[in-house]
């Protein structure tokens, strides 16, 4: 411990942890772990990188979208979930169409809205056949068999697998899109698969009950804060939240209004703007081949992490930030002395 009114940077470190953002902490959590004096420096004003939530006049905004997911195999291995107190998800997406309000439902876990999935409602027989088989290889198989396979991007992989034009046109490209953040699905179907499994394996959580994406492509998503966790706005007003592609511009913001307005259903004209928060380089690019992990080694004494090393999500970045740990305490061990 340093002597006190020393400064805590004078202190000798075994490690020193550039950015605070999941990789970073992660890769500092398992150093201290395995015995190493770890410092931790951050340019910005706050730790957690493009996963932040800030406080806004009342009001919990995050920067970006950011779905927590329960499956992920560094979230069972870090957090104690229960006593995060989740919030999940409802069990579906609403999707605003030609057609109306669409609700593509998980019947596995909402029996009661099976009759949403009828053949003709969303999509047709062939294709709900097609989605099932693929649904049952991802969530039943080994994932080590989709790093395997050979890699082709998202789109040609939903092709492959029998799903038809239209419902990519009206699920799977506005869907992904907020998921992949870009909307030509050139992703690598092996980060796809992963995805996919995750999500029919896990619970994705966040304090909002309904994601709701646009076929049109206007915005990614939204949906409506407040609707379960109150402490999201002050008193009693509704806190909504979107997600879209570009910086802020004014002409952007009213086109966004306009399309809320159909999207919901209602008069927007008196909505107040609280805030914008851009994410730049919010994920890499994934096409394929994509390598779903890669050494995080980059020179003598020198290790670079974060999800762009791995896949771009929270799994990503913290199994990258893990394996730098790794890496580090692997090459410490085999110095010589």
């Amino acid at each position: 411990m340093p002597e006190t009114g020393s400064n805590p940077r004078d202190t000798p470190v075994d490690a020193v942890v550039i950015g605070a953002g999941a990789a970073g902490l992660a890769c500092a959590a398992d150093l201290t772990a395995g015995g190493l004096r770890v410092r931790v420096l951050e340019a910005s004003d706050g730790v957690g990188g493009r996963m932040r939530t800030d406080l806004h006049e009342g009001f919990v905004l995050d920067r970006g979208f950011q779905v927590f997911n329960t499956s992920y195999p560094q979230v069972k291995r870090r957090l104690r979930l229960r006593e995060l107190r989740l919030r999940p998800f409802t069990p579906g997406v609403l999707i605003r169409t030609e057609r109306g309000l669409l609700r593509f439902s998980d019947p596995t876990r909402q029996p009661r809205r099976s009759a949403d999935l009828l053949p003709g409602r969303l999509a047709s027989t062939r294709d709900l056949l097609a989605l099932g088989v693929l649904s049952a290889r991802d969530m039943l198989g080994p994932p080590a068999h989709r790093k395997r396979a050979e890699d082709h991007t998202t789109l040609t992989a939903l092709a492959r697998a029998g799903i038809s034009d239209e419902l990519v046109e009206t699920f799977f490209r506005p869907f992904l899109s907020g998921v992949f953040l870009e909307d030509e699905l050139e992703t690598s179907e092996r980060f796809f698969h992963l995805v996919w499994r995750s999500m029919l394996r896990g619970t994705l959580c966040l304090p909002e009950p309904t994601l709701l994406v646009d076929s049109a492509g206007r915005f990614l998503n939204t949906c409506v804060l407040s609707e379960v966790s109150s402490g999201h706005s002050p008193g009693s007003r509704a806190l909504v939240a979107t997600s879209v592609l570009g910086e802020d511009r004014p002409e952007l913001r009213r086109a966004l209004l306009s399309a809320l307005a159909d999207a919901y259903g209602t008069d927007t004209s008196g909505w107040e703007h609280l805030a914008a928060r851009t994410v730049h380089d919010a994920l890499p690019a994934m096409p394929p081949p994509q390598r779903l992990t890669r050494t995080t080694r980059f020179g003598p004494g020198r290790y670079v992490c974060g999800d762009h090393r791995a896949t771009g999500s929270v799994q990503g970045a913290l199994a990258s930030g893990a394996r730098a740990a790794r890496e580090v305490l692997a090459d410490l061990r085999s110095a010589p002395r």
